[in-house]
Formats: structure tokens, sequence, C-alpha cells
């Protein structure tokens, strides 16, 4: 058995409490230091330099943990595609739109991620389908989704706000495909929670840093005191130190327990933009908001889990015919 393999999921301490509230805050709190990144770093450059960061502290961890390398090099693979699904992309659409949408609107929306996580699992795997309570969070969290992004839609003008409120969506598309890959692909390897971590930061910091040389110029980049407040909260923090309480986390409650912290990450990003930035709370944020937290409470829900849809699990394997001693009896085809 690995050394890694996944202890029994323990009931949640005090101290897990803390630190699921931790997590939450320095996720939920990174909208509002990219928001502040942005004004002064372009994209990949402000990604690229808290990557930077987030690994240097990573690596620490790896190196004082001792913990064990891949190696089947497909792993690698694996990691390398789920850098490009769970960091390249959903960081440069996020760091891209809040150039012209509110931080508290990135949070929340990206508070959704469990929304889109229920549907492709169901597609996906035979053991999470899509059962009535997740059906009725799935409908009521998208109508919340809707509240937020409809006033820029229906006001009949073409603005840099719906192509960013477009792109957030698209980042929390890209965060659920990153979770169902990485089941299908990471799940029961035995790695040390903190490895998929690092290397996917590693390859994300490869691939943003090329972007960044070719198109921009990240070393005539004029820094000032936000610009490196913001870079400095964001590696350390949101890509550093907040995966440690994830994988503590992780192995603590697993999974499910975690994922409660998608619930925080709305409240978090409202406040964080009405302090850092005196983002106005309208009232349909506060719906659209209300209506995503009951849509995440409800696919959690352990109540109406009754099969509405899902992929069919997969029929056993026949016991193979015997055959027969007899040479002139051939078995069953």
């Amino acid at each position: 058995m690995s050394r890694y393999a996944a202890p029994m999921i323990a009931r949640p301490t005090r101290t897990d409490i803390l630190l699921l509230g931790l997590l939450g805050i320095m996720w939920g709190s990174s909208y509002a230091f990219i928001k502040l990144g942005v004004r002064t770093l372009p994209t990949f450059t402000l990604i690229a330099s808290r990557l930077a960061i987030g690994l240097t502290l990573l690596v620490i961890v790896v190196v004082v943990s001792k913990a064990q390398l891949p190696k089947n090099p497909k792993t690698y693979l694996h990691l390398f595609v789920m850098a490009a699904i769970n960091i390249v992309i959903p960081f440069t659409l996020i760091t891209t739109a809040e150039k012209s949408v509110d931080s508290n609107i990135a949070a929340i929306l990206n508070g959704s991620v469990p929304l889109i996580v229920i549907v492709l699992a169901a597609l996906v795997f035979h053991d999470e389908p899509i059962t009535l309570n997740r059906l009725a969070g799935i409908v009521i969290g998208y109508v919340g989704v809707i509240v937020l992004v409809a006033p820029g839609l229906l006001s009949g003008t073409a603005n840099s706000a719906v192509s960013g409120e477009i792109a957030l969506v698209g980042s929390t598309i890209a965060y659920a495909f990153g979770a169902v890959y990485s089941r299908m692909k990471l799940r029961g390897l035995g790695l040390a929670p903190v490895i998929p971590a690092v290397f996917q930061v590693g390859f994300a910091l490869v691939m943003i840093g090329a972007l960044s040389l070719a198109l921009e110029k990240p070393f005539a980049v004029a820094w000032n005191s936000d610009a490196l407040i913001a870079v400095v909260w964001l590696g350390l923090l949101g890509s550093g130190l907040a995966y440690l309480v994830q994988f503590r986390l992780l192995t603590r409650i697993g999974a499910t327990g975690t994922s409660q912290v998608a619930y925080l990450l709305p409240v978090v990003g409202l406040i964080g933009g009405a302090i850092m930035f005196g983002e106005v709370v309208t009232v349909p944020v506060l719906i659209g908001t209300a209506l995503i937290l009951v849509g995440v409470a409800l696919v959690n829900a352990r109540f109406g889990e009754r099969r509405v849809f899902g992929r069919a699990a997969p029929a056993p394997a026949a016991a193979p015919a015997p055959v027969s001693s007899d040479p002139k009896v051939e078995p069953a085809p």
C-alpha cells in the first residue's frame, strides 16, 4: 500500500473548520488582489509573478517533506494538461476579466464551479448521477448566474464588462473540467497531495512565462507598491499557502467537506471588493449571490437523492465459460 493512501475521513474538528474559513478568506480575497494587480501589471506578467512565488513555497514543502516524485512518465503528461486546464486557462480568463468587471462579481461567479462539476461528472462517471436535489441546485444556481450577467447583456450595448463576465463563466467551466480530469487520471495513483500542486504550478509557470515574454514586456514594467502587495498576497496565499491548507483538509475531511469552501468565496469576495474598492453591492448582485449559494447547498444536500440522469454503470464482466474436457463439445459462444 502507498504511504500516501487516503486515510479514513474524520469528523471535522474545530481546527478543520478554522482552516476551512482561512482557505475561504485566502481564495475569496484573491479576486480583490487580482483587481489591485491588474491596475499596473499586464495579465501574464501578474500571473507569472504570483506563480513563481507560489512555486517557491511549494518546492520548499516538497523538499522538507521528502515527497516521492511520480515514476510513470504519463503522470507528468496528465499534470501538464491539468496545469493548462486548472491554472493557465482560468487564471488568464479571470485576470483579463477583472480589468473591466468588479472583483466581487468574479468571486461570486467562480463560487458556482460545483454546479458545472455536477453536470460533467454525471456525463463521465456512473457513480455521480444527477439526482433530484442536484438538478434543483443546478437550476437555481444558474438562475443566479443569469441574474448576475443579465443586466449587462440586456443593456443593449456591447461593452468590456459583458465580455469579462462571459470570460468568468468560461473560467468556471475550465475549473470544472479540471476537477473531472483530475478524478479520471490522477485519482488512485498514490501521490502525496503536494505533488500535483507543485507540478501544476510549475508547468503553468513555464506556459504563462513564455506567453508573458512573447506578448508583453515583463522586465520593462514599472512596479509600484500596489503591484508588489498584490503579487505577494496572491503568490504566498492564493497560490501557495492555500494549496497546503487544501491538502490538509482533503486528507482530513475529504473532497466533499473541503468543497464547502465554495460557500465562502462569494461572501469574502463581496466584503473584499467593498472594503478595497468601494464596489457597490446592488440588489441583482445580492439576489444572484443568494441563488448561487442555495444552488451549491442543494447539490450537497442529503435529501432528494432520487436518480434523474447519469451514465449507466458498466455491466459486470461475465464469468468465462467452462471449457469441457470432452474435445467434441465446444464451449458456448
